[in-house]
């Protein structure tokens, strides 16, 4: 395939395992090493001894160093369960952070209440337990009416890691045409963190927007998000833009200051706001190729016969491309993992079964297994279709402040802008009908090619139907 040529397939690309590194405190881990296949149990029957064993003992077993996993619990980054048997937790042992007693109150009353916020009708089923859903903050919503079915600490402001990069996108993506051409000056490069993810630009060689969308998306590269930076005027006016975005969209738990989602002090989002960005994101057609696409072709270096070589590339989404320890999950079409030193793993997902669309939000399971976020994202989106039709609301997820309450803190009975007539006209020009998703007749295996269609406060915010591929449930 030529440069930047897409391979749409949904099958599980990633059958090598990555012995653990040690990261230094910054560095992105976005393609999660979390232990090494020696020393970690593949068997689904083994026992679970996590119970009696404690989280720095599961980490040591799972081929962290030993001054690794010292570090960890120090910085409070493993769990530590009670001992089974014993009376009190060991007092030397660091305590995991608690969410604030108060926080946003934004899309509902009740996501501003710290623990797991459901209301169950009868017959609904119950949320898996918390030894499952061990992820500090999460919330499973309705990609298109925005109703949040259930949340946990949704707007406790933590740190995002490489899923910050979905705001970068909706904030700078609609900027510059994706056949433009930019050749990488070393200027562009400059100022990522030591131990950045890339996707392996290089300086003085030219390369599409579209090549370098396909490098933020699949391989989390900040040289791809730098260089992007630098056409945009630079990483500082990158981060003001992007910031006056976050604002617009209503995410007020979000503090931007790397493009990237590089650890850096004072950088923080919400699962509430990660999930309005992606939801934001997901109207732009270019945002759902990408976010979408499981591996393709990257332009190289130059060979001695001055042409271009190319090589593959494959998404680090585990639900979206899979891995040696997980299947891509039915239904899934993006939108953007993360992991950091002080994130731990951050993921955002949309799925669809049926006609419901479902978008999940997980950030920092603190059970450090391998693919944690995504086995915890998955069993949301699981319950979440399940359940959809079974519970009552707990919130929603707001508009831009331009089509929502002038503050976004509004609630489930709080007052809105009636869009009636002019979200029907963008529909009646569109084609679609309110509330659907458009087919698009695609070939089974084929990613979406999808079309926008404009958001409706009050009503609905439609997107186009997932492709029915292998990924599907049948």
């Amino acid at each position: 395939m030529g440069s930047g040529s897409i391979r749409r397939s949904a099958g599980a690309l990633f059958r090598g395992v990555l012995s653990a590194s040690r990261a230094e405190p910054g560095t992105f881990t976005d393609v999660p090493t979390t232990f090494s296949a020696s020393t970690a149990s593949t068997d689904p029957t083994a026992p679970n001894t996590s119970a009696t064993t404690g989280s720095a003992g599961r980490a040591a077993r799972h081929g962290f160093p030993l001054r690794t996993v010292a570090a960890l619990a120090s910085s409070g980054l493993l769990a530590t369960p009670l001992l089974a048997g014993t009376a009190h937790a060991d007092p030397k042992e660091p305590k995991a952070p608690r969410p604030p007693a108060k926080m946003s109150q934004i899309g509902g009353d009740r996501l501003g209440t710290p623990g797991v916020q459901v209301a169950l009708k009868p017959g609904s089923p119950k949320l898996p337990g918390p030894d499952l859903l061990t992820a500090r903050s999460w919330i499973v919503s309705d990609a298109e009416s925005g109703k949040v079915l259930a949340a946990k600490n949704p707007h406790w402001r933590l740190a995002p890691a490489s899923t910050l990069k979905m705001l970068f996108a909706d904030t700078v993506l609609p900027k510059f045409p994706k056949n433009q051409k930019h050749t990488v000056k070393p200027a562009d490069l400059e100022g990522m963190g030591a131990g950045s993810s890339l996707v392996g630009i290089r300086e003085n060689l030219s390369y599409s927007v579209h090549d370098l969308w396909l490098g933020v998306f699949l391989r989390s590269g900040n040289d791809a998000v730098h260089t992007l930076s630098a056409m945009n005027g630079g990483t500082a006016a990158t981060v003001t833009q992007m910031q006056k975005r976050a604002k617009e969209l209503n995410a007020h738990d979000t503090h931007v200051v790397t493009p990237d989602g590089y650890d850096a002090p004072g950088q923080v989002s919400s699962a509430y706001d990660l999930s309005l960005f992606a939801r934001s994101g997901l109207q732009n057609p270019d945002f759902r190729e990408y976010c979408s696409t499981a591996s393709a072709q990257f332009p190289g270096d130059k060979g001695k016969d001055g042409k271009r070589a190319s090589f593959g590339i494959q998404n680090t989404n585990r639900l979206l491309s899979g891995d040696y320890d997980i299947k891509p999950y039915p239904g899934i079409a993006g939108v953007k993992n993360g992991s950091t030193t002080n994130a731990g793993s951050t993921f955002t997902g949309v799925a669809q079964r049926g006609d419901r669309k479902l978008l999940v939000t997980v950030m920092n399971p603190e059970k450090k297994e391998h693919n944690e976020a995504y086995r915890e994202a998955a069993q949301l989106l699981d319950w979440g279709f399940a359940a959809a039709d079974k519970v009552e609301p707990v919130g929603r997820l707001v508009g831009p402040r331009s089509e929502d309450d002038g503050t976004g803190a509004v609630g489930a009975k709080g007052k809105h802008k009636d869009a009636k007539g002019s979200t029907q006209a963008a529909l009646n020009s569109s084609g679609a009908k309110s509330g659907a998703w458009t087919a698009l007749g695609l070939t089974s295996g084929a990613l979406a090619v999808l079309a926008l269609v404009a958001f409706a406060v009050h009503r609905r915010w439609p997107l186009p139907e997932l492709v029915r591929s292998r990924r599907s449930p049948k």
